[in-house]
């Protein structure tokens, strides 16, 4: 009988874990430092942000179209659409920034792509509950509070930011000149998205148009979840998840039949 002395492999799906981590404090440390001020800084400063537009609008449209407070109704719509522009972001450039980690042969664009997704959405998650909380007790602002809503219009921004973000990131790879082109037609989606008003408030004609937005859905799930009288009846989670899924299985169908041209770009 041969007995091996050869240690035990370990299983994949927990090599695969520890890479996923390992990415995810290698984002965490370039992004925002390796001091617990970088951390702070990397809430601080897009809650910051959306504090102060928040700010700015509220003094030039005081009466929000639902609820009372105009600060908390753009928060509504502001915060799905950071999360899916930041994980979007993050997705696209996942291959950029990971190029030297990638050449191990156990680490994968996508491993990458999963890692800056996970990193985007948890961070966002921590400023929109912060952003929330406090415009609830400064403003005394009164809500009909729907968790399960609330985190499905988040999972969908996410996912949503996860699939157009890898299918760009191959884009990106074969054709550099995609992120400017992106980047310049998207740029009307911050007003198209439902940020400072409602879908019902706006034309029949511009709502057949602004139906086709995924973002759209996405707000308006959000608002659902926070305001008991929000008539949402225009969201179609199934059309938004599609587009999310879809681009995804695109994407990374792409990201692992062409790795090896994408990370020697």
């Amino acid at each position: 009988m041969t007995i091996s002395s050869a240690p035990p492999a370990r299983p994949v799906r927990f090599q695969w874990l520890r890479v996923l981590l390992a990415l995810m404090v290698r984002e965490m440390g370039a992004k925002f430092g390796r001091s617990a001020g970088g951390y702070f800084w990397a809430i601080a400063e897009p809650l910051g942000g959306i504090v102060m537009l928040a700010l700015a609008f509220s003094v030039a449209l005081r009466s929000p179209p639902i609820g009372t407070s105009f600060m908390f109704f753009y928060a509504t719509g502001m915060i799905p659409f950071s999360l899916y522009r930041n994980v979007e972001g993050a997705a696209s450039g996942a291959v950029r920034s990971n190029r030297g980690l990638l050449t191990y042969p156990v680490v994968t664009p996508l491993d990458a792509v999963l890692a800056n997704f996970i990193l985007g959405t948890l961070t966002m998650m921590v400023i929109g509950t912060i952003l929330f909380t406090g415009i609830i007790l400064v403003q005394d602002v009164h809500v009909n509070f729907d968790p399960a809503r609330v985190l499905l219009a988040m999972g969908m921004a996410a996912v949503l930011g996860l699939g157009i973000g890898t299918l760009n990131c191959v884009l990106i790879g074969f054709f550099p000149t995609w992120k400017n082109i992106w980047s310049m037609v998207t740029r009307p989606m911050f007003l198209v998205s439902g940020i400072f008003y409602t879908y019902d408030s706006v034309p029949a004609a511009f709502q057949q148009v602004l139906w086709y937005n995924p973002l759209v859905h996405v707000v308006g799930m959000m608002r659902s979840g926070f305001y008991g009288v929000y008539r949402d009846e225009y969201v179609s989670v199934p059309y938004a998840m599609a587009i999310a899924l879809g681009t995804f299985v695109i994407g990374a169908w792409l990201l692992r039949r062409h790795a090896s041209h994408l990370i020697e770009q």
